[in-house]
């Protein structure tokens, strides 16, 4: 299985686009990965936005992950599911999907790393910095932190694609892979932009050249 270096997270309150037409945005500029964040939705509203959504990354052949929503996941044939700290256990999502859905979990310490890593496929850890898109957050990390973290895995012997996310510029991506991080997740450099696709595209460029080196 896959995972890609580079996530991208859709965001609520994006002033004359949907989540569909933000994936569809981001997948215009190269994007091959969404995580679908809704926020204060009921279940059918929910649902339609997730088929939505499913449908553009099906269009651009991107998987689509959907945001602590374990149910809609599996109802709509989703990729996978990514689950905050706060969300259900990835043990629990394994046991609810079987082993074909992709399943994120979310670290703030290496103490949660180390709880989830054995039922998930990826693991995000964050926050790098402050970031806006999130209204509980966690003790920001910074480069430092996941020089720690990461240490910490190697020595434990625990090997799973960790993706640094909160607050993430084109201008921090030397120092995050130095960390020895496997990717990056996005939301607002993309979403902020006047140009979403040209956005995401030119984010992918610099990524490109900064994790071959």
């Amino acid at each position: 299985m896959r995972i890609s270096r580079l996530h991208y997270i859709t965001q609520d309150n994006i002033p004359g686009y949907t989540h569909a037409q933000l994936a569809e945005e981001a997948c215009k500029g190269g994007a091959d990965w969404v995580q679908l964040r809704v926020k204060g939705k009921g279940t059918s509203e929910w649902k339609k936005i997730a088929e939505e959504t499913l449908a553009v990354c099906q269009k651009y052949n991107a998987k689509l992950i959907i945001n602590d929503n374990v149910r809609i996941a599996k109802e709509i044939g989703a990729d996978g599911v990514h689950l905050g700290n706060d969300d259900m256990h990835p043990e629990e999502a394994r046991e609810k999907l079987g082993e074909k859905f992709i399943i994120g979990g979310t670290a703030n310490t290496f103490f949660h790393l180390e709880s989830k890593f054995r039922f998930a496929d990826y693991i995000g850890l964050g926050p790098f910095r402050f970031t806006s898109t999130k209204e509980k957050l966690s003790p920001v990390l910074g480069a430092e932190g996941y020089k720690q973290i990461l240490s910490s895995c190697k020595s434990s012997g625990i090997d799973i694609p960790i993706i640094a996310i909160g607050g993430i510029k084109e201008d921090d991506l030397d120092g995050i892979f130095q960390t020895g991080i496997y990717g990056v997740a996005i939301a607002s450099i993309v979403n902020a932009a006047e140009n979403k696709a040209a956005a995401m595209k030119n984010f992918i460029q610099r990524l490109e050249k900064v994790s071959l080196q």
